[in-house]
């Protein structure tokens, strides 16, 4: 029986929902973050919800902490049956203010990431005939202004899902690819932008975000269940998402617009 689960970004947010959805069905869970405090807080709800794990700081810009990760897997649970790439970073600002540091920060951690998660725990999914569930964004398929880093770090997930769901399919491995527009997180305490007027503006997406992190992981639980590839939690998202493939140029000008008034705002803080 499925039952063992690996989650990256599992101290709060999207990646702690995650964990309680499935504790709640009786999951072992192996929970990983760059936060300590926050895995202990994870673990305690896990197991308040019918589930229980254990816990593993864990950086996945290094991938021999993933390894570290996969091996604490097979020994204290004798194996993986699903693994969430979950863990990432916010990032903002138009693309001549970014730096390339920006970028190389952006993309180690949300594709490199996802990447090396994949590959570190690979050989346990393929004993397991398990699946992969990679965190991505709506930011992947419609590109806003002002955060081209992790429009492209995101973008990136999504076309590694594509390739992992045809390569993997004759080993058994299932693959999944979510992606949520904003919602209420804590990834703005990672945000990293050249104004603190761009934060404040992905601050207001956030807010007014109409589902909560605990409705997505529900969502996903079930579009998982229902061996659904590309999971679009948000309505509206769904939505854009269909008008893009049927008539991108609308939306390529709704996102110019959008620029256009980032940029009048911008200039109008810094007077």
């Amino acid at each position: 029986m499925q039952n063992r689960m690996m989650i990256t970004g599992a101290g709060s947010g999207l990646g702690r929902e995650i964990a309680l959805r499935w504790a709640r069905e009786g999951w072992q869970l192996a929970l990983s973050d760059v936060s300590e405090p926050g895995l202990q807080e994870t673990l305690k709800h896990v197991r308040e919800a019918g589930g229980d794990g254990f816990t593993q700081r864990c950086d996945v810009r290094d991938y021999s902490q993933l390894t570290a990760f996969a091996q604490a897997c097979e020994e204290k649970l004798g194996g993986i049956d699903v693994i969430v790439n979950n863990a990432g970073v916010a990032s903002g600002g138009f693309f001549a203010e970014l730096s390339l540091e920006d970028w190389d920060w952006q993309i180690a951690i949300n594709l490199m990431g996802v990447v090396k998660g994949c590959k570190a725990f690979l050989p346990l999914l393929e004993k397991s005939k398990g699946r992969i569930i990679n965190i991505a964004s709506m930011a992947a398929l419609m590109q806003g202004p002002a955060m081209s880093n992790y429009n492209v770090a995101k973008a990136g997930v999504v076309a590694l899902s594509e390739s992992l769901l045809v390569e993997l399919k004759q080993q058994e491995v299932g693959v999944h690819v979510v992606c949520p527009s904003f919602f209420q997180t804590n990834l703005l305490d990672s945000f990293r932008g050249p104004t603190p007027a761009m934060k404040a503006q992905v601050g207001k997406l956030l807010e007014s975000s109409p589902i909560t992190a605990a409705q997505i992981a529900d969502y996903i639980y079930q579009r998982v269940a229902a061996g659904e590839f590309m999971i679009l939690p948000h309505e509206q998202g769904r939505m854009a998402w269909a008008l893009k493939q049927k008539t991108p140029q609308l939306l390529y000008d709704e996102m110019t617009t959008m620029a256009d008034k980032m940029r009048a705002k911008a200039q109008a803080v810094r007077g």
